[in-house]
């Protein structure tokens, strides 16, 4: 059996596209908590909330979960280093979800811009794409790398006194006050040598028609807010070519756009990796880039290749290292992780040695499966302890 080890810092899972941030934190704090190697960490947990709550009340309940947290949420659509925090490492996550530098893949379709800037969202309208060049996109790459007011596009998911900013739009009425923009760094851009390319497998979104029998695009094909948020470019860029207007171009907003609509229709493909600053949206960069060159672009794919010193295929966890393997093989990686105040463990090359020492520990579908119906089983009664008085875990701010 490993030994028991101390849960306490911070380490980084790769996250799959279609789970919550949320979700895979409660997974993995289930698998950890349930584990041998953290019971000694759990009984301090308890022994802390015990002097902290009274002995009277702690008596009804038990600590059954370790303390975590996430530093810095991806989309459900979005996969990528997620920094999870155990114990006093939670109170490190405000430095990654603040003040630490990112690095993504971004990939998007020309051509429409949807209500969530992404493929989960309503496609809102369709523009020109036959005029868009990669020197074009080249052109426009460089007065966005650097210093930015960025401001979320007018038909995301915000709110503004309540009502979401697309649904100003589909009434045709004026924003109530402007968007606040946040200042932003580009540290590097770099477009892919496979962008405009039509040869992939992103089906463009199909528009969807009301009780009236029209589509949201074709309501809002003339209408004036579309035009309200200005396109930024960086400072940098601006201080140095002062009275440059060429960019950007007028969004070619097209009416009649049957071929869109067709099942074997591609869009051009738009890819690029970022390194940005914490507090960039990845789906505005990408918006205003495509509204920059005068058309539109939602995104169908992002990874966050990076965050601080994390970085996938390097010192981040895979999920299944966790899922498929017992602690005897994941749970030495792991205290060395936690043990390594800068992150230089390669977690993937340790994660080969321990499964090669330990290949006992390899799970067979059986015993994940059945593990999988335990931790649904604890999960529900948590859940009922906490309905009946268990105080819940302070959560973290990302």
């Amino acid at each position: 059996m490993p030994p028991k080890i101390i849960m306490d810092g911070v380490f980084a899972v790769n996250k799959q596209s279609g789970a919550t941030s949320r979700a895979v934190l409660d997974q993995l704090n289930r698998i950890l908590s349930s584990s041998k190697v953290s019971q000694e960490s759990l009984q301090k947990l308890q022994n802390t909330r015990k002097q902290a709550q009274g002995k009277q009340r702690i008596k009804k309940w038990k600590t059954t979960k370790l303390k975590m947290g996430h530093g810095g949420t991806l989309d459900p659509l979005a996969s990528g280093v997620l920094v999870i925090g155990v114990g006093s490492g939670t109170k490190k996550l405000g430095d990654y979800t603040n003040g630490s530098v990112k690095k993504y893949e971004c990939i998007g379709l020309l051509g429409g811009s949807t209500t969530t800037g992404d493929s989960e969202g309503e496609l809102l309208l369709k523009t020109e794409v036959g005029h868009v060049t990669k020197d074009l996109l080249e052109q426009t790459r460089e007065r966005m790398v650097g210093t930015l007011d960025q401001t979320p596009p007018i038909f995301s998911a915000l709110k503004m006194d309540g009502k979401r900013l697309y649904e100003y739009a589909r009434e045709g009425l004026p924003l109530p006050r402007q968007i606040k923009s946040r200042e932003v760094k580009i540290t590097d851009m770099d477009i892919k040598d496979d962008t405009l390319t039509t040869e992939h497998d992103y089906v463009f979104l199909k528009s969807e028609v009301d009780e009236n029998g029209k589509t949201l695009a074709e309501q809002l094909a003339n209408n004036p807010t579309l035009n309200d948020h200005a396109v930024p470019f960086s400072r940098e860029w601006n201080d140095e070519h002062k009275g440059d207007d060429s960019l950007p171009l007028e969004m070619r907003i097209i009416k009649d756009s049957k071929v869109y609509e067709d099942e074997a229709y591609r869009a051009p493909l738009l890819h690029f990796d970022a390194t940005v600053s914490s507090g960039t949206y990845i789906r505005s960069l990408l918006s205003d880039l495509g509204r920059a060159v005068g058309s539109s672009s939602y995104m169908v794919k992002l990874v966050r290749w990076k965050q601080a010193e994390w970085e996938l295929n390097k010192n981040v966890f895979e999920m299944d290292d966790f899922i498929k393997y017992g602690e005897e093989i994941w749970a030495p990686v792991l205290e060395k992780v936690l043990s390594s105040d800068n992150g230089n463990v390669n977690v993937r090359e340790e994660m080969e040695k321990a499964i090669k020492a330990h290949p006992e520990a390899v799970k067979n579908e059986a015993e994940k499966k059945k593990e999988e119906g335990e931790e649904a089983k604890k999960e529900e009664k948590s859940n009922s302890a906490e309905g009946s008085g268990e105080p819940p875990l302070k959560k973290t701010k990302t």
